[in-house]
C-alpha cells in the first residue's frame, strides 16, 4: 500500500445524527466513497495518469467499531491498495479525534472504475492511458 493521505477531514455536526444521538452510518459511508475518490485521483496522477472519472463499483466490508459523537473531528485516510488497468482499489480509514483522544472509528475498501464521460455508455476508460501493445 501506499503512503496515507488525509483526503478529508471534517467536525460533525447535529444535523449528522441518527435518532441515537451518535453521528448516521450512511454519513460516514458518504464520506468514505468522497474520501476514496479523492484519493484515487490524487494516485492515478502520481503515476501519471491525467485526472480520471471515477465511479464507485464496490465498498467492501464496513464495520462500524465504536459511534462518532457530535463534535468529533473525524478523518478520513486513504491508502492504495491496487491500480488495475481501469480500476483502483482504496482502502479508507476512519479516525475520530475527540479532544486529546483518537478512535479508530471503521476502515473500508473501495473500488472505482475509470469511465469514458465522453459516451452515453461511460465505458471503462484506462486510467493510465492506452498502454502499446
Amino acid at each position: 500500500m501506499s503512503e496515507p493521505y488525509t483526503a478529508i477531514q471534517v467536525v460533525m455536526m447535529p444535523r449528522d445524527t441518527n435518532p441515537h444521538g451518535t453521528i448516521f452510518g450512511g454519513i460516514l459511508l458518504s464520506y468514505i466513497d468522497q474520501a476514496g475518490a479523492i484519493g484515487a485521483r490524487r494516485e492515478v496522477v502520481r503515476a501519471g495518469g491525467e485526472l480520471p472519472a471515477l465511479v464507485t463499483v464496490a465498498v467492501n466490508r464496513v464495520e462500524f467499531l465504536k459511534p462518532v459523537l457530535v463534535g468529533d473531528v473525524v478523518r478520513f485516510i486513504t491508502r492504495l491498495v491496487r491500480l488495475g488497468h481501469t480500476s483502483i482499489t482504496m482502502h479508507v480509514q476512519v479516525e475520530a479525534e475527540r479532544g486529546r483522544e483518537v478512535i479508530q472509528v471503521t476502515s473500508a475498501e473501495v473500488v472505482y472504475v475509470g469511465v469514458d464521460l465522453g459516451t452515453p455508455e461511460r465505458k471503462p476508460k484506462p486510467l493510465l492511458g492506452e498502454r502499446p501493445a
